[in-house]
C-alpha cells in the first residue's frame, strides 16, 4: 500500500515537472516569435540610431579636429601674414615717393600692389583646386616674401621699376591672405562655417593692427642693419611671409581642401564653365546685383584711393611714422573690428539701406579726411575710421546682395567676377590718387571722393526702386 501511494505521488510530481517545462517553452516560443517580429520590422525611429551612429560618429569626430587644427593654424599664419602686409602698406607709398622724387608715385606704388593681388588670385585658386589649400597659399605667402625682398633691394639701389615689380610680387601675400578666409570653411559644419570664417578674419584683424606701428621699430632696426630706414619694415614683411609660409607647409596637414573634395558628392558645372563676360551680362541684368557689384567695387575704390595717400600727406609735415601707423591702425580697426556689427544690420534691416549707409559713411569721411591738415592727427583718425566703417558697410552688405541675387549655378562665377572687379577698381583709384594728389593737392582727392560717392549712393538708391529681379 505504501509502495502504490509512493508511486502516485512521483507519478503527479513527474506530470507537475512536465507542465511546468512545457509552459516555459511555450513562452520561450512566444518571446523568440516577438524577437524575431522586432528583428524584421524594427520601429521605424529606431532605423536612424542603428544603422548612422556607428557609422558617422567617427567620421565627424575627425573632421571636428581636423576643423579645429586647420583653423588654428590659417589664424597663426594670418596673424603673421597681416603683420607683413600691413607693415609693407604703412611705408610702400613713402619709398615710392622718396626714390621718385613725386607725391604721385605713391599711389603707383599701391596701384601695383593691388595688381599683383588680383594677377595671383586666379593663379593661386587653380593651384589649390589641384593641390590643396596647403600649396596654394604656402605660394601665395612665400612670392610675397620674394617681393619684399626685391623691394628692399629696390630701395638700396633706388630704383622704381624694381620697386614695382617687387610690389607686385609682394600682393600675392595679400591673395593668399583673402583665400585663407575661405580655407576656414572647406571643413567647417554648415552652422559653424561663420565662426570659422570670422575666427580668421579676426587673426587678420590682430596683424593689420598691430603692422603700421611697426613701421618705426622696423625702419630704426633696417638702419641697424645697414638698410635704408623705409626698406627696415619690407624686411620685416619678407620675414613675416616666410615663416608664415614655414606654418602653412608644416601645420596644415591634412589638407583641408583636398580633404572636403574626396567629401564632395558633385560640382556644380555651370559654375565652372561661365565665363566673366557672360557672368557680367547676368549681373547687370539684375538690378540688385548690380546695386551689390557697385557697392563692393567703389567701397574698395574710395577706401583705397584715400587711405594710400593720406601716410603721404601727413609725411609732408614731418609727423613720425609712429603716429602714422597708430592712425592707419584707427582705419583697420573701422574696417574689421565693427564687422559683426556691419553683418548684424544688413540682416536685420537689409542690405540696400546698409549699402547706401555705408556709400554716405565713406562720402563723408572723405570730406572730413581732406579737409584735414597733415599735421591734424585726431581729425585724420576720425576719418579713416569712418573710411573703414563704410568700407565695411559696402563690402559686407554688398558681397550678400550680390551673391543671393544670383541664380545658384552661376553665384561662385559672380563672386569671381566681384572680387576682379574690386582689385581693378582699386588699382584704377590708388594710381588716380597719386595723379590728383602731385597735381592739385590731398583735399581735392578727398573732395573729390566725397562727390564720386554721394552721385553712386544717389543711383543705388534709384536702382534700389527697380522691378524685381527674375530669378
Amino acid at each position: 500500500m505504501c509502495r502504490a501511494d509512493a508511486g502516485s505521488a512521483a507519478a503527479a510530481r513527474s506530470r507537475r515537472t512536465s507542465a511546468l517545462v512545457s509552459r516555459r517553452r511555450r513562452s520561450r516560443s512566444r518571446a523568440d516569435t516577438w524577437l524575431n517580429v522586432i528583428s524584421r520590422s524594427p520601429p521605424r525611429r529606431a532605423t536612424p540610431t542603428v544603422s548612422s551612429e556607428p557609422a558617422l560618429s567617427p567620421r565627424r569626430a575627425e573632421t571636428a579636429v581636423v576643423q579645429r587644427r586647420t583653423v588654428a593654424v590659417l589664424s597663426a599664419a594670418q596673424i603673421l601674414g597681416g603683420l607683413g602686409v600691413a607693415v609693407g602698406v604703412a611705408v610702400g607709398a613713402l619709398i615710392a615717393a622718396d626714390i621718385a622724387g613725386t607725391d604721385g608715385a605713391g599711389g603707383l606704388a599701391q596701384t601695383f600692389s593691388v595688381l599683383g593681388a588680383a594677377v595671383a588670385a586666379v593663379p593661386l585658386g587653380r593651384l589649390s583646386r589641384r593641390r590643396g589649400r596647403r600649396a596654394g597659399l604656402a605660394t601665395g605667402m612665400a612670392t610675397g616674401a620674394a617681393g619684399a625682398a626685391v623691394v628692399v633691394l629696390a630701395s638700396v639701389v633706388r630704383s622704381l621699376p624694381l620697386l614695382l615689380g617687387g610690389l607686385l610680387l609682394f600682393g600675392a601675400a595679400t591673395a593668399a591672405g583673402l583665400q585663407a578666409r575661405y580655407g576656414a570653411m572647406d571643413l567647417a559644419a554648415p552652422r559653424r562655417a561663420a565662426r570659422a570664417l570670422a575666427t580668421v578674419v579676426w587673426a587678420t584683424t590682430v596683424g593689420s593692427v598691430l603692422g603700421p606701428n611697426l613701421a618705426e621699430p622696423a625702419g630704426r632696426f633696417g638702419g641697424l642693419i645697414g638698410l635704408p630706414p623705409l626698406a627696415g619694415p619690407f624686411f620685416i614683411a619678407m620675414l613675416c611671409f616666410a615663416c608664415a609660409a614655414t606654418v602653412l607647409v608644416i601645420l596644415l596637414r591634412p589638407d583641408p581642401l583636398l580633404l572636403a573634395q574626396r567629401e564632395a558628392t558633385h560640382d556644380d558645372p555651370e559654375s565652372a564653365k561661365a565665363g566673366f563676360l557672360t557672368t557680367l551680362r547676368l549681373i547687370v541684368a539684375r538690378p540688385r546685383a548690380l546695386i551689390g557689384l557697385v557697392a563692393v567695387a567703389s567701397s574698395h575704390m574710395a577706401m583705397v584711393s584715400v587711405m594710400v595717400m593720406t601716410p603721404v600727406h601727413m609725411h609732408h609735415v614731418a609727423v613720425t611714422l609712429t603716429v602714422i601707423g597708430l592712425v592707419i591702425s584707427v582705419h583697420i580697426v573701422g574696417m574689421y573690428g565693427l564687422s559683426p556689427l556691419t553683418g548684424w544690420l544688413a540682416d536685420s534691416v537689409g542690405r540696400v539701406p546698409v549699402v547706401l549707409g555705408g556709400a554716405v559713411l565713406t562720402a563723408v569721411a572723405a570730406v572730413v579726411s581732406g579737409a584735414a591738415p597733415g599735421g591734424s592727427v585726431v581729425q585724420l583718425g576720425i576719418g579713416l575710421f569712418l573710411l573703414g566703417l563704410g568700407w565695411s558697410c559696402g563690402i559686407v552688405a554688398g558681397s550678400a546682395l550680390l551673391s543671393e541675387s544670383m541664380p545658384a549655378a552661376s553665384r561662385t562665377s559672380a563672386q569671381g567676377v566681384s572680387d576682379l572687379v574690386m582689385n581693378g577698381a582699386a588699382a584704377l583709384g590708388g594710381s588716380v590718387a597719386g595723379v590728383v594728389v602731385a597735381q592739385a593737392s590731398y583735399a581735392s582727392l578727398g573732395f573729390g571722393t566725397a562727390i564720386l560717392m554721394a552721385a553712386i549712393a544717389l543711383l543705388q538708391a534709384a536702382g534700389s526702386r527697380a522691378r524685381p529681379d527674375h530669378r
